[in-house]
């Protein structure tokens, strides 16, 4: 079983929750909400948690740098939003920073990857 440590890449990351039943990319949309778009679900805040939260630097290209929230709905449904940081964000929403900081963190690092 691999470590926290070795799990260093994004794509490594994400096949790994794939592996795990996190499948679903949530976005951001036009009114301010997030959305899942194969689920047809449409998200406020509160009703989300951020079960883990990851930061991946490019070592030799700032444009790699991205974070990658894991999400759970209060349904049980698992999801993910990935966005590039700083300069080259890929949510040019004003209301991007504001929706993710309203939603409840519990990290849950080691049942959601190890377990």
């Amino acid at each position: 079983m691999e470590k926290p440590g070795e799990m260093t890449t994004l794509t490594r990351v994400l096949e790994r929750l794939h592996e795990k039943g996190y499948d679903h990319e949530l976005k951001m949309s036009d009114h301010g909400r997030m959305q899942s778009p194969d689920m047809q679900k449409i998200y406020d805040p509160e009703d989300l948690t951020i079960i883990k939260t990851y930061r991946f630097e490019g070592e030799s290209d700032p444009s790699d740098s991205s974070i990658l929230y894991v999400m759970e709905d209060t349904e049980g449904n698992k999801g993910y939003v990935l966005d590039a940081y700083g300069a080259y964000s890929s949510h040019d929403e004003p209301w991007f920073d504001e929706f993710i900081k309203k939603i409840k963190v519990e990290d849950r690092e080691e049942q959601l990857l190890f377990g």
